[in-house]
């Protein structure tokens, strides 16, 4: 009987699991594939340096998104941890305090991203024309970095609530405005890239008014900030903000050095690689929603102190990566020559297409086994955990391999370097992951002191209670 329940319960979450991803992917899908046209239209112009540059601004782009990565997990980790406690007074005020936050150090993080935007570029490896065309992108598309982290933490926010649909209208507004705006201004007025780049700017605006207009008219979230309160909530902000801040920029900084890397081998490896890191979040869109979704599920069973119902989420999320995993690289072997003829993609631009559209998509397994990982360290009161996989993939790890990779395959050894990162700290997470839930997390269940004396690294390792 037991048995048969235990069955019952993971059925439950397993569909629950699936039905958030769902969701939540179909609205970051929806800004993914538009910035998969984006590229599209650029190759269609018949001008590498443009498909390039695209490459090389994405990566900076990359890097800004994870900051806001990094402040929605807060949001919603906290807003989550004290609805699952029943204080409704709490996730109110936690909502507030964390969207004023996120308005103040978005700005400050975006002015210095702009002022900085030669220096950068030139560090990943552009020159000549490539670079101007990458720096006159992101001179437009920066500015828009406020509004885009508002957007992504009044989403989290509403998935706190478990109003998935909201958050997901959000992406998908933005999504449209990019749509319709794009041809628009990249064909009809000529624009080129500066069309795409006005583009994502409009879209970023929409997605920042779709995404707090529910929080104020549906859940009353938004008050007048008071000093007192801003005070209290700083600390249990930044204690799961700057931790998962610094887990998310992980990613771009290893981006950013496999950008380098690929530089060496000429504009077509670089656009090459563009096409991948854009084809991405397009086929496993599902896996990276996957880890806002559950995180939710996990905060607020961990708040309600029900361990046995977090194990099963995350066994649940699990179970639900590999099936995803699955189905779509097989979709993506069926259609690599299709894929790679829309891009008109000849030489290593095609061979890194093909390249991904079969091994490599089978190894994000683990990749997205990371990201529910992380997702329950930073609901379990562990984000430190979620900085060491995060920082152990895309520095510890993949530094050397895309090195030894691209000394050995050239330029599709740099790709092969990436995943094998991937491959080691997902099973480094999987472990980790695991002894956590044994041990029942850390800190408080309510968020108020995330790092508790019981969740200290070496205990996780060495399984002691």
């Amino acid at each position: 009987m037991a048995e048969a329940s235990a069955k019952f319960l993971t059925g439950n979450l397993f569909k629950h699991v699936a039905v958030m991803s769902l969701t939540a992917s179909v609205g970051l899908m929806a800004v993914f594939v538009v910035d998969f046209v984006d590229l599209i239209f650029i190759s269609m112009l018949g001008k590498a340096e443009l498909a390039a540059a695209v490459g090389y601004a994405g990566a900076i782009l990359f890097f800004t998104t994870s900051f806001g990565i990094g402040l929605s997990i807060a949001a919603g980790a906290l807003v989550a941890r004290a609805l699952g406690a029943g204080d409704v007074a709490l996730a109110r005020e936690r909502t507030t305090h964390a969207l004023t936050y996120g308005i103040v150090f978005s700005l400050v993080f975006s002015g210095l991203v702009w002022l900085n935007l030669t220096p950068l570029v030139d560090l990943l490896g552009a020159t000549d024309e490539t670079a101007k065309l990458s720096v006159h992108f992101l001179k437009i598309v920066v500015p828009s970095v406020p509004f885009l982290i508002l957007g992504m933490m009044g989403a989290a926010i509403l998935r706190a609530h478990g109003d998935a649909r909201r958050a997901m209208m959000a992406t998908i507004v933005g999504g449209l405005v990019n749509a319709v705006l794009d041809p628009i201004l990249i064909f009809g007025l000529d624009l080129e890239l500066t069309g795409a780049a006005i583009a994502s700017f409009a879209a970023r605006i929409a997605i920042a008014v779709m995404a707090m207009l529910p929080l104020i008219r549906i859940y009353g979230g938004i008050a007048r900030p008071h000093m007192v309160g801003m005070m209290r909530d700083l600390s249990p902000v930044m204690a799961i903000a700057f931790p998962a801040i610094l887990a998310q920029i992980a990613t771009p900084v290893g981006q950013a050095y496999v950008t380098r890397v690929m530089a060496d081998y000429g504009e077509e490896a670089v656009a090459g690689m563009a096409i991948v890191g854009r084809m991405t979040p397009v086929a496993f869109g599902v896996v990276f929603a996957l880890s806002g979704a559950v995180g939710p599920i996990i905060g607020q069973n961990y708040g309600a102190g029900n361990m046995d119902r977090v194990r099963r989420a995350f066994t649940a999320s699990i179970l639900f990566v590999a099936l995803v995993i699955v189905s779509v690289s097989a979709i993506l072997f069926a259609f690599r020559t299709p894929i790679a003829d829309l891009f008109e993609a000849t030489g290593v631009t095609r061979d890194l297409i093909y390249l991904f559209c079969g091994p490599l998509s089978l190894m994000f397994f683990f990749p997205g086994i990371l990201f529910v990982a992380n997702a329950m360290f930073n609901n379990m009161g562990q984000p430190f955990l979620s900085t060491l996989t995060n920082w152990g993939r895309n520095a510890l790890a993949l530094i050397p391999l895309v090195w030894i990779g691209s000394l050995v395959f050239a330029a599709q050894g740099v790709l092969i370097g990436q995943a094998l990162a991937g491959v080691l700290f997902g099973i480094v997470a999987w472990v980790l992951a695991l002894r956590c839930i044994a041990r029942g997390g850390g800190g408080d269940r309510t968020g108020s002191e995330i790092f508790g004396r019981e969740g200290r690294l070496m205990a996780l390792f060495h399984g002691r209670r």
